[in-house]
């Protein structure tokens, strides 16, 4: 994990749409984004900050377009605000270091929180499981069971 870098800096470490999402509170188009229907196993980590935020084993297909899961890796790494944008009241998420706007969050989802965090896949960076460890994310490998021989 790295500490926030100043906007001049995301501006050119990031793509125009990361920038407008993460920066901006920008929302990317439905169905058109790198994870929407990702499948593979790994952590979904800050564009920005490099925090780990989310995991393959907590995803799952809410039909909206954006990737959704039920619950962040660490509940503390994401703040929620309220959000009214838009004449609508939502729940908005940010992680927590990078302060990156990452989606909204909503008590529709399955699981035993019934919660649907609906998130921009241009917030977020994958690792795989086979790359954790490298990256020094390892200490979430328990999180998608014992190595595969």
């Amino acid at each position: 994990m790295t500490r926030k870098p100043d906007q001049p800096a995301l501006r050119a470490q990031l793509t125009p749409l990361q920038y407008e999402v993460t920066q901006c509170s920008a929302t990317e188009p439905p169905f058109a984004n790198a994870f929407w229907d990702h499948h593979a196993a790994g952590l979904y980590v800050d564009v920005v900050s490099g925090e780990p935020l989310f995991a393959s084993v907590h995803k799952f297909d809410s039909g909206t377009g954006w990737p959704s899961f039920t619950q962040p890796v660490e509940p503390e790494r994401v703040r929620e605000h309220e959000d009214r944008a838009y004449g609508m009241r939502r729940v908005e998420v940010r992680s927590a270091d990078g302060d990156s706007h990452l989606g909204h969050v909503f008590p529709d989802g399955p699981g035993p929180d019934g919660l649907r965090y609906c998130i921009n896949s241009a917030a977020l960076r994958f690792i795989p499981v086979d790359q954790l460890e490298g990256e020094g994310y390892g200490r979430f490998a328990a999180l998608f069971g014992p190595p595969s021989v």
